[in-house]
């Protein structure tokens, strides 16, 4: 790909894949939130959230450097815990129809 607009198109489908992988993650976390709930566990678990952000840094070949993958999974893991606790207080899932 020499052209812009190919780089942008590319760029357009990787968004594409990264918005379904996103709202994978999520209806994982509500789900979560449900068993949590039953577990009568808190949604903020530091432990695990520590594994993540271990688990992914580790994985990270580049070009983003370590705090920049730590600083995005951070942002997934709050919006995760925010849908968990959603979940727990409400016992609905998030989903659109």
């Amino acid at each position: 790909m020499n052209d812009l607009d190919g780089w942008r198109r590319r760029i357009d489908e990787i968004d594409q894949q990264i918005l379904k992988l996103l709202n994978e993650r999520s209806r994982c976390a509500v789900e979560i939130g449900h068993l949590k709930k039953g577990l009568k566990l808190p949604a903020w678990q530091p432990d695990r959230e520590m594994q993540i952000l271990r688990n992914v840094v580790k994985s990270n070949l580049g070009p983003l450097d370590d705090g920049a993958i730590r600083r995005l999974f951070e942002r997934i893991i709050d919006e995760a815990r925010s849908l968990e606790r959603h979940s727990m207080d409400s016992g609905s899932s998030q989903e659109k129809e």
